[in-house]
């Protein structure tokens, strides 16, 4: 739990100098790269898929955080999987029942990987509480999910104590807004794991900008 687990959002990063932003970020002293994939249908936009997925695993020398924003995320776990995702996250809200949500993390699962979980800002903490025991991360969203650049919501990081008293095992990672001041407040309630998209990537100091997350 002391470990804090930063993972910047290449949806930030220069996509036309993408394996010069990914060294960067590694170099700094990143543990995780968070890859959103959108597919302009569960969030308004879309951003990247499996053939970029698989190449920059040929590039990152760090684990591949792979955050679903799609709708039927289940047909896309055996393709992102096998590009090389190390811990591919869901969405709560993309499925249509519990008896699927279980399935899927089983299935996540047996490609050797982490499972995570993602839950919307209008989504209460108490919908994702019979699913963590099963979950290897559950992903707060601080932010509406699909744009890059918004400011953080204060109130949906309240859900991350709920959470952390459910559970002291399970990485609870927040998205969103996060920046020095903001990822102290995730961090008091429990969170060990954030990603940072603008405050990483558009900072004079890259290094500093990962340090002070942690």
């Amino acid at each position: 739990m002391n470990k804090i687990i930063i993972s910047p959002s290449i949806l930030s990063a220069d996509f036309a100098n993408l394996e010069h932003d990914i060294i960067r970020a590694e170099n700094a002293g990143a543990d995780w790269l968070h890859i959103d994939v959108m597919d302009g249908h569960f969030v308004p936009n879309i951003t990247i898929g499996v053939p970029v997925t698989a190449s920059i695993k040929k590039v990152a020398h760090i684990p591949l955080d792979v955050h679903l924003m799609i709708e039927n995320p289940e047909k896309y776990v055996e393709p992102f999987a096998k590009a090389g995702a190390d811990i591919l996250t869901f969405h709560y809200e993309a499925m249509k029942s519990e008896e699927d949500i279980f399935k899927i993390i089983s299935y996540i699962k047996s490609f050797g990987i982490k499972a995570g979980m993602s839950i919307k800002p209008k989504t209460p903490a108490k919908n994702c509480f019979k699913f963590l025991n099963e979950l290897d991360m559950l992903l707060v969203m601080t932010v509406e999910p699909g744009f890059g650049g918004q400011k953080f919501m204060a109130d949906c990081a309240e859900k991350i104590k709920l959470i952390r008293e459910k559970n002291s095992e399970i990485i609870i990672q927040v998205d969103g807004g996060i920046n020095e001041e903001t990822s102290k407040i995730c961090k008091s309630f429990g969170a060990n794991s954030l990603v940072a998209g603008n405050y990483i990537y558009k900072s004079d100091d890259i290094n500093y900008a990962v340090k002070s997350l942690k």
